[in-house]
């Protein structure tokens, strides 16, 4: 008999991609009464990682802050449509982060979105889709 999934991990950024991944992910946790684990990973905007600015400028709140209120907002919309879930706002590289959440919920099916990005603007841009299949030890399901 297969084991049906228990925990369903999902990674947003609250792309259209993404969102796509988390009504996906809620199907599947519904249909196993299985949990629903969302994962946001917020950085600094790039301008702010890269250009010299006053140390004493604190760019992290407001980011932070948006993405929490993002990410209760989906997570109240996701109870209200009945779903078991939970989340967790995290900061870094969020391939990482997404993997090493993995094991720290004890998650046994990962979703992610996917871009479809090629070519170039993958190879500089790369895919975090693409890093979780690789380093993941539990399966993977993407939806581009």
């Amino acid at each position: 008999m297969v084991k049906p999934f228990t925990k369903v991990l999902v990674g947003t950024d609250f792309s259209d991609g993404a969102s796509r991944a988390v009504e996906r992910a809620a199907d599947v946790a519904q249909r196993y009464s299985a949990q629903l684990h969302v994962v946001h990973v917020w950085a600094l905007p790039h301008v702010a990682t890269s250009l010299v600015i006053d140390p004493g400028l604190e760019w992290h709140t407001p980011v932070e802050q948006t993405a929490r209120a993002q990410l209760d907002a989906l997570i109240e919309q996701l109870r209200a449509n009945q779903v078991e879930a939970s989340s967790s706002l995290l900061s870094g590289v969020a391939w990482e982060q997404i993997v090493e959440s993995i094991a720290v919920l004890g998650a046994d099916l990962v979703v992610v979105g996917t871009h479809g990005r090629t070519g170039l603007r993958r190879a500089l841009l790369g895919s975090v889709a693409e890093r979780v299949v690789r380093f993941s030890l539990v399966p993977v399901l993407t939806i581009h």
